[in-house]
């Protein structure tokens, strides 16, 4: 985690950007006070749901209500699973 001030972050905002999107965690200060935190963004989507029931699949007895659930909310994450979260 870097601490940099307002003024620092504001000059070198796209760096900044750079290093959250490669995992770096920052706090912002003004007058020596923290005021903000600038975290990574979450990448978790449809994907990551994906991912975690083929690994689980198989392997745990699970009852059928449970794994019809599953398989739903599966199949509304593999319909969202490329999309951006921020287009509108």
């Amino acid at each position: 985690m870097k601490e940099i001030s307002a003024t620092e972050a504001a000059r070198s905002f796209t760096r900044v950007l750079d290093e959250a999107e490669a995992g770096e965690t920052f706090i912002v200060t003004r007058k020596g006070e923290r005021v903000a935190r600038i975290v990574p963004a979450p990448r978790a989507n449809g994907g990551a749901l994906n991912d975690l029931t083929r690994k689980w699949a198989g392997k745990i007895g699970l009852d059928a209500e449970f794994v019809d659930a599953v398989e739903s909310i599966d199949d509304y994450a593999r319909a969202d699973e490329d999309s951006d979260p921020w287009q509108s």
